[in-house]
C-alpha cells in the first residue's frame, strides 16, 4: 500500500471557521491513525483578500488545536513552497496548463484590451502577438462529453453529466491559477492519497477528475463532509454570531475541549462524549461519520469544556489560564503560584470557560471588585449588617486557624449569634469578602483569602454600609 498522505489547505482571507478546524482534525486524524503524512498547504491566489496575517493567524490556530503537520510551513518538506503563490512564481501550474493546451484539452482565449470581458479570440496556439499589444489572455480547460462519475467515502457513487458543465478558467489573465486547476496540480504533485473536505466542494470535484484523467493521473479518494450548521439549519457564518478558533480560544474554551466537541459534530465514537481527541486516534474511521449535518450549540460546547476543566489537575488548568491569560492580555497581579492554584481548584467548579474563570476569581487577585447591587440592597444595607459586620470582624482577627475547618466553625458561631439567619449570615460575608452573591464555597473562600485580606475586606464593607446608610439619610 502506498504512503497515505492528507492536506489541509486554507485560503489566507480570514480567521480560521470551527467548520475549517474539524475539517483539519479529521484529516490529521487519518494521517496519524494510518501512519501517513498530514500536509499544510496556504491557497492565496487571492490577491485581492489574502494576507500574511491571516496566513500566521490560521498556523497559529492549528497549533493551539494541536493539529501539527509533517509538511507546510514553518516545516518544509519535499514538496514546497507550500505557498500557491510562490508556486505559481515558479511556473509549476502554468507548465502543466500548457500540456494541456499542446494536447488538445485546453485552449487560450483572447480578450479585448479595452472592453476586458469581451472575447476576441480562443486557439490552441499561443497568441504572441495579442500579449505584446496587451490583451488579457487566459487558459481554460475544455470540457468533455460524456459523463465525470466518482465514489466518495461518505456519499458512495456520485455521477455529473458533463454537458452541465462549462469550459472554465485554470490560468486567469494575471497568470495565477483558479482554485479548480491549481488544487489537482498540488494534490498530484504533493502525493496527496485522500481528499477529505466540506461538501460544499461536491460541484467542484467533476472539474478536477476531468483534469486528473486529462494529464493521466491517479484520482485521490474523495470524502465530501456535511457542513457544520446554525440552529436555522443555513451553514454556520458570521450572522450566527462569532464561528473563528481565536474567537473560542479569546473567549476561554480549552484546545481540548474544542477539538472534543468539533469530533462530536459528526463522528461517531460510542456513547463516551468527553475524550480526548489524541487518545482515539487509532479508533477513528471515516465510514462512521455522519453523511447529515451537524448544528453547532455553542452552549453544548461550553458544556464540553468544562467538563475538561475539571479533568485537568490543577497545575494543567493553571498552565492553560496563565497561557490565556498571555493570549488575551488581561492583568493578572504578582501572585504566588500556590495561592493561584488554590483559587483556580475551587473556582473551576462552576464555571466552563477560562474566561468564566477569570471573573469568578477576580475577587481572589484583585482587590478593586464593585460590590453588586443585589447584595447591597438586600444584605449590606439591611438592619442587622452593621452589628454582624462588627462581630465577623472581631471574631476573625482572634482566629488562629485558617483552615477550612477553622473559618467554617467562626461562620456557625456568627449564625448562632441570632443576629440574623444562617443563610442571611453566611451570604453578608459571602458578599463582604468578595462583593458577590454567587462564590465558590464560603468557607474556602475565606480560608484561602486568609487573614489579612479577610478582616480587610470585612472593615470595606462595613465603611461601605456607612457611607450607603449617609447617603440615604442626606437625600431624605
Amino acid at each position: 500500500m502506498s504512503e497515505v498522505r492528507l492536506r489541509f489547505a486554507p485560503s489566507p482571507t480570514g480567521y480560521l471557521h470551527v467548520g475549517g478546524a474539524r475539517t483539519a482534525l479529521f484529516n490529521w486524524l487519518y494521517a496519524r491513525k494510518m501512519d501517513g503524512k498530514f500536509v499544510l498547504r496556504i491557497e492565496d491566489t487571492d490577491l485581492q483578500r489574502s494576507t500574511r496575517e491571516y496566513e500566521r493567524a490560521i498556523l497559529d490556530a492549528l497549533k493551539w488545536c494541536g493539529l501539527d503537520w509533517d509538511e507546510g510551513p514553518d516545516v518544509g518538506g519535499p514538496y514546497g513552497p507550500y505557498r500557491q503563490s510562490e508556486r505559481t512564481k515558479a511556473g509549476i501550474y502554468s507548465e502543466y496548463a500548457k500540456t494541456l493546451v499542446e494536447v488538445g484539452r485546453a485552449y487560450y482565449t483572447v480578450y479585448d484590451k479595452i472592453d476586458r470581458k469581451k472575447e476576441l479570440l480562443r486557439t490552441f496556439d499561443f497568441p504572441k502577438d495579442y500579449v505584446d499589444q496587451g490583451h488579457d489572455v487566459t487558459i481554460s480547460f475544455k470540457v468533455p462529453e460524456g459523463k465525470t462519475k466518482f465514489y466518495d467515502l461518505l456519499k458512495g457513487e456520485l455521477e455529473f453529466d458533463n454537458s452541465t458543465i462549462e469550459d472554465f478558467v485554470m490560468i486567469k489573465s494575471d497568470g495565477f491559477p483558479t482554485y479548480n486547476y491549481a488544487v489537482v496540480i498540488d494534490d498530484h504533485l504533493m502525493r496527496i492519497s485522500h481528499v477529505f473536505r466540506g461538501e460544499d466542494h461536491v460541484s467542484n470535484t467533476p472539474k478536477q477528475i476531468m483534469i486528473y484523467e486529462a494529464l493521466g493521473w491517479d484520482i485521490p479518494q474523495f470524502m465530501h463532509i456535511p457542513l457544520i450548521l446554525g440552529f436555522d439549519r443555513t451553514p454556520l457564518s458570521k450572522r450566527h454570531g462569532a464561528t473563528s478558533v481565536e474567537h473560542f480560544r479569546s473567549i476561554g474554551i480549552l484546545s481540548r475541549g474544542l477539538m472534543n466537541y468539533l469530533a462530536l459534530l459528526g463522528w461517531s465514537v460510542g456513547e463516551e462524549e468527553i475524550f480526548d481527541v489524541r487518545a482515539r486516534v487509532k479508533q477513528f474511521d471515516p465510514s462512521t461519520i455522519s453523511n447529515k449535518g451537524v448544528i453547532f450549540d455553542p452552549s453544548k460546547l461550553e458544556w464540553v469544556n468544562g467538563k475538561h476543566m475539571r479533568m485537568l489537575d490543577a497545575e494543567e488548568l493553571f498552565k492553560e489560564f496563565s497561557d490565556w491569560i498571555n493570549f488575551t492580555g488581561r492583568k493578572m497581579p504578582q501572585i504566588e503560584k500556590s495561592y493561584a492554584l488554590r483559587v483556580v481548584q475551587v473556582c473551576r467548579e462552576k464555571v466552563n470557560t477560562l474566561a468564566q474563570l477569570y471573573e469568578f476569581a477576580y475577587p481572589f487577585f484583585f482587590d478593586d471588585y464593585n460590590f453588586e447591587e443585589q447584595f447591597i440592597s438586600e444584605y449590606l444595607l439591611s438592619p442587622y449588617a452593621e452589628e454582624l459586620l462588627k462581630k465577623a470582624i472581631e471574631k476573625f482577627s482572634n482566629l488562629e486557624d485558617w483552615s477550612v475547618a477553622g473559618t467554617e466553625k467562626v461562620c456557625r458561631e456568627l449564625a448562632e449569634l441570632g443576629i440574623a439567619s444562617k443563610n442571611k449570615v453566611f451570604q453578608t460575608l459571602r458578599g463582604a469578602v468578595t462583593g458577590r452573591l454567587v462564590t465558590p464555597g464560603l468557607f474556602e473562600t475565606l480560608s484561602i483569602l486568609g487573614k489579612q485580606k479577610t478582616i480587610e475586606r470585612l472593615t470595606r464593607a462595613l465603611e461601605h454600609r456607612q457611607t450607603k446608610t449617609h447617603e440615604r439619610a442626606t437625600q431624605a
